[in-house]
């Protein structure tokens, strides 16, 4: 295989093979590009001759279509060209807005709540021209994709960031807390409950916590999560009721509901949350303008004493 025969390869023969592996039919994949049938046919097999390998499995009937080996290892790299593709075509609608235009913020619960209200006030105060749009995710790995994919020009997400071509920068840390009932015993203690006592709890906490093997692995024994929710308001709801203790980042409570108390835990490390973007992007000024809002807002909220003393 001469290597200039891969020359021949189109951003639209990897579309149509990332079709065909989502879909699992020529017939469908051609449906969701808005091609006919032949022509996504066409063009795997003109992608398989300059590659030189067989990248579909076809085993006709009702049967869906699946990728080979070959096909599986070149879709990784598909991926990659059309989420680059798309993220340039982002660039070059970034550099026509100038200081206006769009600027698409992916943003999860707690910092919607605690973070966000304080740094759009001031952010579109200084910069009233541009639209800021939201995407909201419970998963901050499904924003991080969206950025990946130029969808979302900045997104809120906690650190480590997963693996991909994100720069970053750290905006506070937020420490985890134990979040038991008024009325529980552990309420009255001077200190914090050990490993062992917290493992011995039914504990509810988030569904999408990339955190949660790191927990387990400074505890060095399994906890026992009886129930999981994205929706920070449900978890303290059901630790009001009895349901159980929850072990969650101090943002995503509400410090001022008498119904629970929160007790620090030192001993798990804080939640670092921080704010990514693509680092092969260009950023905008209003980009850029956002993030050093976002890291003033957060070093203001970062020194307010969290625990009342006494």
């Amino acid at each position: 295989m001469e290597p200039d025969s891969w020359l021949g390869v189109e951003l639209r023969h990897f579309l149509a093979l990332e079709a065909v592996a989502k879909e699992g039919s020529f017939g469908k994949a051609a449906a969701s590009l808005g091609y006919t049938q032949s022509a996504v046919s066409q063009q795997i097999a003109t992608l398989e001759r300059i590659v030189g390998y067989r990248l579909v499995e076809r085993p006709g009937g009702p049967k869906r279509v699946s990728l080979t080996e070959a096909g599986r290892l070149l879709l990784i790299h598909a991926d990659a060209i059309a989420a680059r593709v798309a993220a340039a075509q982002a660039d070059l609608a970034s550099l026509a807005e100038g200081q206006a235009g769009t600027l698409r913020v992916g943003v999860y619960q707690s910092v919607g709540q605690r973070i966000l209200p304080e740094v759009m006030r001031r952010f579109l105060g200084a910069w009233p021209q541009v639209n800021a749009t939201l995407t909201e995710s419970g998963d901050d790995e499904e924003l991080l994709r969206l950025v990946e994919r130029g969808q979302l020009d900045v997104t809120f997400a906690d650190l480590p960031l997963c693996e991909g071509p994100f720069e970053s920068v750290e905006l506070m840390h937020d420490p985890y807390v134990l979040v038991v009932a008024a009325g529980s015993p552990l309420a009255d203690r001077a200190t914090a409950p050990t490993w062992e006592e917290m493992a011995e709890l039914e504990l509810i906490g988030h569904k999408h916590c990339r955190l949660l093997e790191r927990i387990e692995s400074d505890a060095r024994r399994p906890l026992n999560f009886v129930f999981r929710s994205d929706h920070n308001q449900t978890v303290q709801a059901l630790v009001a009721a009895g349901v159980g203790s929850a072990v969650v980042p101090r943002l995503t409570m509400d410090d001022e509901d008498e119904t629970t108390v929160l007790i620090e835990v030192s001993k798990i490390q804080p939640r670092v949350i921080s704010l990514a973007w693509h680092r092969d992007r260009y950023r905008t000024p209003a980009a850029r303008a956002f993030a050093e809002t976002a890291q003033t807002v957060c070093a203001e909220l970062e020194h307010e004493p969290l625990f009342a003393t006494g």
